[in-house]
């Protein structure tokens, strides 16, 4: 019975002891910690929702369509959620590993939270109205820039998504001439393609959370082979 009892026993102990035999890959096996990401909703439709939407409102002002004296209600937008959601939207790429989508919610976030900031704090202090429609139109035309570089990256993305590229970059440099250029036509057709613009955004955020939800091909967008 006691014998018994220490063959157990020191079987038990036995088994704590680390095995010399097994190697040291064997032993660094046992020791590795296995790492797992959480699941992570995709988080494009929202960034794509959140520009589309404050776009629209700022194009149907920029177009002519309604009175500039209604133009403040873009900034609470432009604060909330062209701004801060996008902002969001784009710092969840990067846990995602979307490299253009975290480039670009992250930028565009910051586009509008600085077009908030130079409405709400620095626009009064250009008092020459043509150095700050050269100034915006130059603030304009650099975001086209960027957005034209993006728009070569997002030919591996998706054609829904290459359309709002295309058509953001040139409402950028559209409106930037007819603000450097003080010239209402040129801003107004500006608007005019921000609305299309929007519209694109909203149809490509759209897409995403439909397909997402139905789990199956609702609205194509066509992904372009990276």
């Amino acid at each position: 019975m006691e014998s018994s009892v220490q063959d157990r026993t020191g079987t038990a102990r036995a088994a704590d002891v680390p095995d010399p035999t097994r190697g040291e890959t064997a032993r660094a096996q046992e020791s590795r910690v296995i790492e797992t990401k959480p699941i992570t909703a995709d988080p494009g439709p929202l960034g794509l929702a959140a520009f589309a939407l404050t776009t629209f409102v700022l194009s149907i002002f920029n177009s002519g369509l309604m009175s500039e004296k209604g133009l403040p209600i873009v900034l609470g937008l432009a604060l909330a959620y062209g701004g801060l959601a996008q902002l969001f939207a784009g710092l969840w790429e990067f846990r995602t590993g979307n490299t253009f989508g975290a480039t670009a919610f992250c930028s565009y976030g910051a586009f509008w939270l600085s077009f908030w900031a130079f409405e709400q704090f620095y626009a009064k202090d250009i008092t020459d109205k043509v150095a700050l429609g050269n100034a915006v139109g130059l603030f304009l035309i650099a975001w086209g820039i960027f957005t034209a570089y993006m728009f070569i990256a997002s030919l591996r993305v998706s054609v829904a998504v290459a359309v709002v590229f295309f058509l953001l970059a040139t409402t950028f440099i559209v409106l930037g001439i007819g603000d450097a250029e003080a010239n209402k036509s040129i801003s107004h057709a500006g608007g005019y393609i921000g609305i299309a613009t929007a519209i694109a955004a909203w149809y490509a955020s759209f897409a995403a959370v439909t397909n997402s939800t139905f789990g199956r091909t609702v609205l194509p967008v066509k992904e372009l082979k990276r």
